[in-house]
């Protein structure tokens, strides 16, 4: 079982018992934009994919570990995804739940974990992040993570009646 160690932070792989940690923030609409999702999802629907989440990465191509302090509260999820062994690259992504805990070094030290994993373990080349323009705090912390911004990908989603650009950052080894 997949487990990375920070000192404010372990991000974990996926139990059955995150089910409504999980379902809370699939069905949260305030982040659907950054999630990209469109609908929300059953207890069912999710209950099915942890089941699922043992696969490991070179088959279901993602992995989504869990954000725990060491207080032993889930705090948030960071996903590696698209994951493309042959040409060396991963996606990566992150959301920290509780916007009062946003802003501490969480989100940082789970990138920087995830990141340190993604380069030495699947030996990935590249790591890029699609991140919202508007999205200042992502921004910052992809930035002050040395990825770069390599492009600008306009008009990119349609979120409540508008076209948003989306920025595309990259991270090599």
């Amino acid at each position: 079982m997949l487990t990375l160690t920070g000192e404010k932070l372990d991000l974990r792989a996926l139990e059955p018992e995150d089910l409504d940690f999980i379902y809370e923030i699939e069905n949260n609409e305030s982040i659907w934009e950054i999630s990209a999702t469109q609908t929300p999802y059953s207890r069912f629907l999710i209950m099915q994919y942890l089941e699922n989440a043992h696969q490991d990465i070179y088959e279901a191509k993602q992995v989504r570990l869990v954000m725990v302090n060491k207080q032993k509260e889930k705090i948030g999820l960071i996903d590696l995804f698209e994951f493309d062994p042959k040409n060396k690259r991963v996606g990566v992504g992150l959301l920290i739940q509780n916007p009062a805990l946003r802003n501490k070094g969480y989100g940082k030290e789970a990138l920087q974990l995830v990141c340190n994993y993604a380069f030495k373990y699947l030996d990935v080349h590249q790591i890029f992040a699609n991140v919202g323009e508007d999205n200042t705090a992502s921004i910052t912390l992809f930035e002050n993570m040395n990825f770069q911004k390599i492009g600008l990908k306009r008009d990119w989603n349609y979120v409540n009646g508008v076209f948003k650009n989306e920025i595309l950052y990259q991270k090599f080894k």
